[in-house]
């Protein structure tokens, strides 16, 4: 006889406990819908009807993403196979909700992220747009950039490459030139640009290291490189190099100071030392 087939709401149960991240945002969302019946829908339909995380987000994504230029269905079916193809977009994902909930102190719930907050969408959209790049389909992608820019107001562009357990807080004016780097571990807020100097072809966009806090408006433009772990101000100008964990400030940005700790983009530390980190 053929083995009988696990009813779907019990396989979405086992795939949830394999999957700690997804399991906590199903819970989240269960005791959201008793907190809030006002919202039992919204909970219901982007994270309660999905079996994986990348379902749950492909619907979400879509969602916020439809035009009467590409379909909620056309987008939902490219996300999907991105998902299908690129195990790694899902992982990224997992990382970038994990990294916002451990430094934006305003991320209390592991949903918060996948439901409220544009910095995360922004990052996830942009990583089908740069899978799409990366097969070719550039008008897509493009297509993507596009709307992920009219609609969260943060403007990435699908060529760059950016690592996972980013975190970008409220994200409002980000941009994020075609040559860009970014590494893994990266904190940004508001504002940041990641920006040429001029009309030059090629390579013009910063190499951002891996563990780099980047402050509120701050600039950093040019081929250029920002170690790991290093501190920007906000408000600053980054025209130069940045060593490993130093602590550059103002425009045009200098070193002012080591980093204050290993991890700058975890502690979210950007208060200076002292009067000496100015010196």
């Amino acid at each position: 006889m053929p083995a009988r087939k696990e009813p779907s709401s019990q396989a979405t149960n086992r795939i949830a406990r394999l999957d700690p991240v997804w399991e906590t945002i199903r819970d989240e969302a269960q005791a959201s819908v008793e907190q809030e019946p006002l919202l039992g829908g919204m909970f219901h339909s982007s994270i309660l009807h999905h079996r994986t995380l990348e379902q749950a987000l492909a619907f979400r994504l879509s969602q916020k993403l439809a035009s009467a230029e590409m379909s909620e269905q056309i987008l939902r079916e490219i996300m999907d196979a991105a998902h299908a193809d690129d195990p790694s977009l899902g992982e990224a994902a997992r990382a970038d909700i994990v990294a916002t909930y451990e430094r934006d102190p305003a991320c209390n719930r592991f949903l918060k992220p996948l439901l409220y907050f544009k910095g995360y969408q922004a990052v996830q959209a942009y990583r089908i747009a740069h899978w799409l790049s990366k097969q070719g389909r550039t008008d897509f992608a493009s297509l993507i950039q596009m709307r992920v820019s009219e609609c969260f107001g943060v403007d990435i562009h699908p060529g760059a490459r950016i690592g996972k357990g980013i975190m970008i807080d409220h994200a409002h004016s980000i941009v994020v030139g075609e040559t860009a780097v970014v590494g893994d571990n990266v904190s940004m807020l508001h504002s940041v640009t990641l920006g040429g100097t001029g009309k030059e072809d090629g390579d013009r966009h910063p190499k951002i290291g891996n563990g780099v806090l980047i402050g509120a408006g701050a600039k950093v433009l040019g081929n250029i490189h920002v170690g790991d772990c290093a501190r920007i101000a906000a408000g600053s100008v980054v025209l130069e190099d940045v060593p490993t964990r130093k602590t550059v400030a103002g425009i045009p940005a200098r070193i002012v100071g080591e980093a204050g700790c290993a991890q700058p983009s975890l502690t979210m530390d950007q208060l200076f030392g002292g009067r000496t980190d100015l010196g």
